[in-house]
């Protein structure tokens, strides 16, 4: 039978020698079943004394036709934002917390492998938000996130006064300590904890959260995944704003930048067990529906 997959590439969380138990198995598991693989650079200080072949993160996607993510949720982002552009699909283990996006456990890791090596498994696409900073009608700094851009004030005590304009329409100028703008990825994370709402993953749609707003009429909002997002800034003298996609840092955004936000035409590659769904995530990662199942 033709496999599906030849060239298994594995990223772990980087410097946390707690996964090195789960890599070696996954390692002897997939040499017993005479796959290649390809193991991160930085992984792979984690598996001395073992033959592998290694690459960087970037070049992931160039040499895999599939990628487990060893870690938490942020390994995943990682892994998720280097391989977006080769139409590779990743599997996440869950050696973190509380793991949202990593959803297959150590113990079920070779069980579930093995089913997903053998074609049986739920694919899902996702897409990501591509963020271009704007200065004098030029591109500074362009970055690409999974779950969410978030606009913050930046060694200040000031809040900043930030103008949201949706596909050149005026959306509203709030008074706030920042602004989230989520996929429905990431709406299970940073814009959960500051009062967004949880949106399905199949949702074509977006939504912004305000973080600290000095009016209590600014709302989160959900819009379409189509909608281009222009942020500016106004302010009475300048300050500098800090822009983060997912966990990496853009920082010494001016007052005078242009942030534009657009949803990534290629989506990243999901590959779940059979059976996962969405809410079953949720009830387990939030503790919903203690006592009643």
């Amino acid at each position: 039978m033709q496999r599906l997959f030849k060239t298994i590439g594995i990223i772990g969380k980087p410097s946390d020698p707690d996964i090195t138990d789960t890599l070696v198995i996954l390692y002897h598991f997939l040499k017993h079943n005479h796959y290649a693989m390809v193991i991160e650079t930085n992984t792979a200080l984690l598996l001395a004394g073992l033959d592998v072949d290694t690459c960087t993160i970037d070049e992931m996607g160039q040499h895999a036709d599939l990628v487990i993510a060893a870690g938490g949720d942020g390994t995943f982002l990682s892994a998720a934002r280097a391989i977006a552009c080769y139409d590779v699909p990743l599997i996440g283990v869950n050696l973190g917390r509380l793991g949202f996006l990593t959803d297959i456990s150590p113990d079920e890791l070779l069980d579930s492998l093995s089913a997903i090596l053998l074609g049986q498994y739920k694919e899902e696409k996702r897409h990501l938000l591509r963020t271009k900073i704007m200065r004098d009608n030029q591109v500074i700094h362009e970055e690409t996130a999974v779950n969410e851009v978030v606009i913050h004030r930046w060694i200040t005590p000031s809040m900043i006064e930030i103008i949201t304009t949706i596909d050149g329409v005026y959306l509203n100028s709030q008074r706030s300590d920042g602004l989230i703008i989520s996929t429905p990825t990431g709406s299970t994370a940073y814009a959960l904890s500051a009062g967004g709402p949880i949106i399905h993953p199949s949702l074509n749609a977006l939504v912004l959260v305000p973080l600290n707003p000095h009016a209590f009429s600014n709302r989160p909002i959900v819009i379409s995944d189509s909608a281009e997002i222009e942020i500016t800034f106004y302010q009475t003298k300048q300050i500098n704003a800090l822009v983060t996609c997912d966990h990496i840092e853009i920082p010494d955004v001016l007052i005078s930048d242009n942030i534009l936000i657009k949803k990534d035409p290629k989506p990243i590659r999901m590959l779940h067990p059979e059976g996962q769904d969405f809410y079953t995530t949720l009830r387990k990662k939030l503790n919903w529906s203690s006592g009643y199942h």
